[in-house]
């Protein structure tokens, strides 16, 4: 029996946490690990701007690069989804994370501003094509009842790595940046050499016998995602609902020093996020991976514009608080189901596409969402929450009508097979 067809037989209705795991394939498995272990070492980022201020480079232009590595990363994303189709999965994780891994490590050795820009741009690119892929392969391998728990387990393995990074990050720094960037190149090329042993040969060009069939003609990828009307209403509803959730990493913490708290309030509200998110999440999702695809989005997005908005009222300590938790239980509610839509939504041969353009759009949202949100703080002060209620609530109007498949229902293309 396939993996495929063993993920099929495994996958015929929803399960909780401990058996959707065990019974996982081992390339889901060593996906998720993968995952874990990349952003554990996910440095430059972070510390980037750090970086080039202490290598003498204005302030000003390190921003530049850091803008440049985020333009990098939402092309990698596409650029990801695009190569699906033509070098395989494996190959195409593998490549990304050997490419991040060597630019990452010359970014320590780069002399010239144009040098650093390429190089940000690059390990933004690099580090980012992975993620079409590494969704795809998780999607072609999971059962659809099972499909929203993986990607809450999934998710789970950013969050932690993502949470963790800085920690780790600071620790080496404390030694010197040589030991930082290498130590994110090495994490890289661990990623890579555990996708080139543990994922399965894929190359569309040089399947073997009994392997999936070749890509059939016909319109695929980026050019089905566009003609596909309701999907192109989902992609609204991600950027929306991006721009929104990312206002708490940009305009919270504005908020919170205009009403007079410190910054150390500010931490606390992002770790009651953090903790819900990574302790609640799987524990969540196993109730709500039963739930319409729709109705779990709808619901995500409404819970997290109400939070949001919330903060527009003279809260204190305690309100603060009380509304974040309500708009982390609305990411929790939500975002997995997101994740996973785009592989129920699309036919098996566009599955590339649709993934590499949901978290395209989630990266435009991410990177427009935080400037837009600041710009509008500074013209309307606390009325900018009411502005994310609007924006959320529109986002929710966008999901209803861009996700007509029940969650578990037959995919739309493959009906028409």
């Amino acid at each position: 029996m396939s993996v495929e067809e063993t993920a099929r037989s495994t996958g015929d209705e929803a399960a909780g946490i401990a058996s959707t795991w065990r019974e996982a394939p081992l390339p889901v498995k060593a996906v998720i690990a993968g995952i874990m272990v990349n952003r554990l070492g996910g440095f430059l980022q972070v510390f980037l701007v750090l970086f080039m201020v202490a290598r003498g480079f204005p302030e000003v232009r390190a921003g530049f690069a850091l803008a440049a590595h985020g333009a990098g990363a939402v092309a990698g994303i596409l650029l990801g989804g695009w190569l699906i189709g033509r070098v395989g999965v494996r190959l195409s994780i593998v490549a990304s994370m050997a490419l991040n891994a060597a630019l990452t490590a010359a970014v320590l050795y780069a002399s010239s501003y144009p040098v650093m820009l390429l190089l940000a741009a690059g390990t933004g690119a690099a580090s980012q094509v992975y993620r079409p892929a590494s969704a795809e392969l998780v999607s072609r391998l999971t059962g659809e009842q099972r499909r929203v728990m993986v990607f809450a387990m999934y998710r789970l393995a950013t969050n932690v790595g993502t949470t963790a990074a800085p920690l780790v990050g600071a620790a080496l720094l404390t030694h010197s940046y040589a030991l930082l960037f290498w130590g994110e190149a090495v994490a890289a090329l661990a990623v890579a050499v555990l996708g080139h042993l543990l994922l399965p040969a894929d190359r569309p060009a040089a399947r073997a016998s009994g392997a999936p069939p070749p890509l059939p003609k016909g319109a695929t990828g980026y050019r089905a995602v566009l003609r596909d009307r309701s999907f192109v209403l989902f992609l609204a509803a991600i950027l929306g609902f991006s721009a929104v959730y990312t206002q708490y990493l940009s305009t919270l913490p504005l908020a919170v020093r205009a009403h007079g708290f410190d910054t150390f309030v500010y931490g606390g509200l992002v770790a009651v996020n953090g903790v819900i998110v990574i302790l609640c999440e799987l524990v969540v999702t196993r109730k709500v991976q039963r739930w319409p695809a729709r109705t779990a989005a709808v619901a995500g997005i409404l819970a997290v514009g109400a939070g949001l908005t919330a903060y527009a009222l003279p809260l204190g300590i305690a309100g603060l608080v009380a509304a974040t938790v309500v708009w982390s239980i609305g990411e929790i509610v939500g975002s997995p189901t997101m994740t996973a839509y785009p592989a129920l939504a699309a036919a098996p041969e566009d599955r590339g596409g649709y993934l590499g353009a949901s978290q395209a759009m989630f990266g435009v949202g991410s990177a427009a969402g935080p400037a837009a949100g600041v710009a509008a703080w500074a013209l309307m002060g606390d009325a900018v929450w009411l502005l994310c209620g609007a924006v959320a609530a529109v986002a929710a109007v966008a999901a209803y009508h861009g996700m007509p498949a029940p969650a578990g229902q037959v995919p739309r293309s493959d009906q028409e097979k």
